[in-house]
């Protein structure tokens, strides 16, 4: 018969307690970070971090840098690669002596090295007018290499206007300032976004943290509260859209005054997140209000425009239009800011 072994009751040894609730919502700032006063997240989306320590290639990031600068930028760093490329190959024709080019029917006009300029930019591109020949042993070998240089030169080039050209971008406008305003017999913390491209956005997402400094464990260390938006997405988003927190009493923001935010050093980081639909690709947005870019007792004014032709219109030109809205008392806060 086996024998039965008494009941064993349960192991006392205590769970690990659960982490913070401000943690759960951590953002991976970093216990060092979270205690830091300075801005997390600017305006244009850029975060206020700097790299040391890591190699010059991977700070610099070549192709991520080619790909995100602005168009002004790429093609004046494109012209002056080719200019400076093609400077170096006419020295070297040049150093090679008088016999390395000739120009059998032409005047070299501004001298040798003005010749082998011209003769650097035919080659580099694969044009070969004949006008000017190259010479010798050295000058052929040199030609061969330019040559390959301009095949690759073209080919990299090519490569990053077509990825440039294929990589969807979403340019959101955001509206200047994010206003604390009266909403269903309370207040809310509201702010505004257009969309400026005709490239149309669906299922648009967006996700808003409320950040902020608090006592903990007596340790001064910002938190994070992650803010119910009364609409967190939206299907379509062809014209501009509000997002809403509605502040009640299951708010963070709740009995805050725009003192409070300011003490506080409060920060309200905004990621956008939608579905482009010509290129079918996830793209994204981000950006942040400080407690000074809160305006209290405001609401955004209209900025749909009367069309007779039937069609809705929105004039993003007034996007950052407020106009002046009582709070209820309970929710006005000791000091405000002049709408304008």
């Amino acid at each position: 018969m086996a024998t039965r072994h008494p009941h064993h009751p349960p192991s006392s040894t205590p769970a690990a307690p659960a982490p913070p609730a401000n943690q759960l919502n951590d953002l991976g700032f970093g216990s060092v970070v979270a205690r830091d006063r300075t801005r997390l997240l600017n305006r244009d989306g850029t975060f206020n971090a700097r790299r040391e320590g890591v190699s010059v290639t991977n700070r610099l990031s070549p192709y991520q840098s080619l790909l995100t600068m602005s168009w002004e930028w790429f093609l004046s760093l494109f012209l002056a690669c080719y200019l400076a490329t093609n400077a170096v190959f006419a020295l070297i024709y040049y150093l090679l002596g008088p016999g390395a080019l000739s120009a059998p029917n032409l005047e070299p006009l501004g001298g040798r090295y003005l010749m082998a300029f011209f003769f650097s930019i035919e080659t580099f591109s694969t044009v070969g007018y004949g006008n000017i020949l190259p010479n010798g042993i050295a000058t052929n070998m040199v030609v061969v290499a330019e040559t390959i240089t301009g095949i690759l030169f073209v080919a990299l080039s090519t490569g990053l206007i077509f990825a440039r050209f294929s990589r969807p971008i979403l340019h959101l406008r955001f509206s200047r300032y994010a206003v604390i305003a009266p909403y269903r017999g309370g207040s809310a913390f509201m702010f505004r976004v257009g969309n400026e491209r005709r490239s149309e956005l669906v299922n648009l997402t967006a996700v808003v943290t409320f950040a902020r400094f608090q006592q903990c464990d007596g340790e001064r260390t910002r938190v994070f509260d992650q803010l119910a938006l009364e609409r967190p997405g939206v299907l379509f988003f062809p014209l501009t859209w509000t997002l809403v927190h509605p502040i009640d009493e299951h708010s963070p923001m709740h009995g805050m005054t725009q003192q409070d935010l300011i003490d506080t050093q409060s920060e309200f980081l905004v990621l956008l997140t939608a579905t482009e639909e010509t290129f079918s690709q996830s793209v994204h947005t981000r950006t942040s209000y400080a407690a000074d870019e809160i305006q209290w007792g405001a609401r955004f004014g209209n900025i749909y425009v009367p069309d007779g032709d039937g069609l809705v219109t929105v004039d993003l030109r007034k996007i950052d239009d407020v106009d002046a809205a009582a709070l209820p008392e309970t929710n006005k806060a000791s000091k405000t800011i002049e709408t304008s």
